[in-house]
């Protein structure tokens, strides 16, 4: 099965050209279970990668432009009077889906956004009292504007504790930008996706990341990371939340590289991608400075 995966992640590094770190990063965020938030510049391929990994996973999937005029009702469904029948009937919004990709996110209005609060946590909607399970496995894949551009509402730090990981596709390099530009003619590079995985098959995979091992004095190197954390009036502590979610990102990290078991390296490729977006909402995405600091000065003895 990890072989398939494996095709999988090839498929995706020639749809997204030159970014390997962030394809594998993207598929840690859905073997861990994780919704992943992308942020970057316009036109740097942001919705292209989110269509990417919604078609790579064979999951259904809805995606919805964030505006500012866009209603929590929009987004979640709502009871509709039906005339002919004197009943109420729910009509269920997008986020009945498997795969939310939620474009632009931080273009809503905080209402807007707070709706997605409980679905991302709980994986359920209440609405008009009523609370409505969401299908299995539901995933956020949402994209955002760095904070300084207009007409962008910055995201609750409440909101980004939910999101697993935070990562910036960045400029292409000169060859693959070329190759960008060589391609221009021949349609969707999303066309390149040949062997998608199948849901049965996703969800194999996300059950056996659990049960890679966690040695203890692994265990205690993110437990010294997470408390360096609390120390500091420079920036925000990580939550047991956030604890949590690194010990799930770098089982992840292990498993695609074909481990039954965690290593200090995992923890640190994966620790500023989920660190930075709790220590400093206001930070932009691939500047890594709390995070890379805590790296730095706290001792891993492995």
């Amino acid at each position: 099965m990890l072989k398939e995966l494996h095709r999988v992640e090839h498929d995706l590094n020639h749809v997204i050209l030159g970014k390997p770190l962030q394809i594998r990063l993207a598929l840690c965020s859905l073997l861990a279970e994780g919704h992943l938030l992308l942020e970057d510049l316009p036109g740097m391929g942001k919705t292209t990668l989110a269509h990417a990994l919604a078609n790579a996973v064979g999951l259904t999937y809805k995606r919805v432009q964030f505006t500012n005029d866009l209603l929590p009702g929009d987004l979640l469904g709502m009871n509709i009077y039906d005339t002919r029948s004197a009943q109420f009937y729910f009509q269920p919004g997008p986020i009945f889906s498997q795969v939310l990709l939620a474009d632009e996110i931080n273009r809503a209005s905080p209402k807007t956004q707070s709706a997605l609060l409980e679905a991302m946590e709980e994986r359920q909607v209440s609405i008009d009292g009523e609370t409505r399970p969401l299908p299995t496995p539901f995933f956020v894949i949402a994209t955002q504007n760095p904070i300084f551009h207009a007409g962008t509402s910055a995201l609750p730090e409440s909101q980004l504790d939910r999101f697993l990981f935070r990562i910036s596709l960045g400029f292409p390099d000169r060859a693959a930008e070329k190759q960008l530009l060589q391609d221009e003619q021949q349609g969707s590079r999303l066309q390149l996706l040949t062997a998608p995985l199948q849901p049965e098959q996703l969800r194999y995979l996300q059950q056996q990341v659990p049960k890679i091992a966690v040695a203890e004095p692994v265990l205690d190197y993110i437990l010294a990371l997470v408390h360096a954390s609390r120390y500091t009036k420079a920036h925000l502590a990580l939550s047991p939340r956030a604890a949590k979610a690194l010990v799930r990102a770098a089982k992840a990290m292990a498993f695609i590289d074909g481990r039954t078991y965690v290593t200090a390296d995992d923890v640190q490729r994966v620790f500023p991608y989920v660190a930075e977006h709790r220590l400093n909402p206001q930070s932009v995405a691939g500047e890594h400075v709390f995070s890379q600091q805590l790296l730095n000065t706290t001792p891993c003895e492995l």
